[in-house]
């Protein structure tokens, strides 16, 4: 088992390629694992990856504190990733937890538990952080000859919105970041205007829309935004699976997914054809499925909040993010 992400990385034997490197994203719905080696162009190649929906954000926005059934969970799920780790004999580990451990007072206990039980050290990182690493991540699918982009990234417990333009032929940089304490989880289980039906949906993204206004407004302070010379470019489980959807996929398949361009208005159609079904149609549907189908309308509602404000023709759909921003840091410090 590596010791963590202090850890320089080892070659194989013989002096060979390098050993993989490996990160590790323990966000408020999901603990998702990614083992990479890099190529001779430096780009990432994967060998082995794991994702699991462990809610371990459920209820901390009203109690303070991570369940006893949540951390019971996503220790399962960090014991599952600690066997990956061994068995590709992975040389760096950087392991991040997220908003939900940012908002949990008992978040140390469950840094102890992982630290005991499975041998992977967690670190809590800041929100700027975690905006930073999701920029490096998907910075590589900006359009080039675009102006440039807005990322959004809507997790369980927090959205990150980052801008990054070019300026002539440099490449981009990050010009404005954020990230906001709304996420998929934490806003299904704060919301008190009734049924998610057509109506209460509109309210929810009217709200949205209200709350992110300042943070456009902030944003452009340093810059207009100009929707017709940039593009959004959208990361994590929403846009993916809004995406597969949109390409009328029965199975979520990340090599159709990753890199694809929509325009917004298809997007924004698969939004509606969602927000009219029930729970149980939702469920039906295999790229959202159960584990997915009461959280899905309110990631639509960040979505369609943050296209009212940022109103792009196109869409690009990134399945990475902050794990790639990690392992490209990994892979550049040997």
């Amino acid at each position: 088992m590596p010791e963590g992400s202090r850890r320089g990385a080892r070659r194989g034997r013989g002096g060979g390629e390098p050993a993989p490197v490996a990160a590790l994203d323990l966000g408020t719905n999901n603990c998702r694992l990614l083992v990479a080696r890099p190529t001779r162009r430096g780009e990432l190649r994967v060998v082995d990856s794991f994702s699991r929906i462990v809610r371990l954000g459920e209820g901390v926005a009203q109690s303070g504190r991570l369940s006893e059934a949540a951390m019971v969970r996503t220790i399962e799920a960090l014991k599952v990733c600690a066997g990956r780790l061994s068995a590709n004999k992975v040389g760096r580990v950087r392991a991040v937890a997220t908003e939900a451990c940012r908002l949990a007072a008992n978040a140390g206990e469950l840094v102890e538990r992982a630290r005991s039980e499975t041998g992977i050290m967690l670190e809590i990182i800041s929100s700027a952080e975690e905006a930073r690493l999701a920029a490096i991540g998907c910075a590589p699918l900006l359009d080039g000859k675009s102006e440039g982009g807005l990322i959004f990234d809507i997790g369980g417990g927090s959205t990150e919105i980052i801008w990054m333009k070019r300026s002539g032929r440099a490449p981009p940089r990050v010009l404005a970041a954020t990230s906001q304490s709304l996420g998929v989880v934490t806003l299904a289980e704060s919301w008190s205007g009734g049924p998610l039906d057509r109506a209460g949906f509109a309210r929810m993204r009217d709200g949205l829309v209200d709350r992110l206004q300042p943070v456009k407004a902030e944003m452009e302070s340093a810059a207009a935004f100009d929707p017709c010379t940039h593009h959004l470019l959208g990361t994590s489980g929403t846009v993916t699976t809004l995406a597969a959807v949109a390409l009328g996929l029965a199975r979520y398949e990340r090599s159709r997914v990753d890199g694809s361009w929509h325009s917004c208005r298809d997007i924004a159609a698969v939004v509606d054809r969602l927000v009219d079904m029930d729970l149980v149609a939702r469920a039906t549907i295999g790229c959202v499925g159960p584990d997915r189908a009461d959280l899905i309308v309110p990631g639509c509602a960040i979505f369609s909040a943050i296209l009212a404000l940022w109103p792009c023709d196109r869409l690009r759909v990134a399945d990475r993010g902050l794990r790639e921003g990690m392992l490209r840091e990994l892979m550049g410090r040997r």
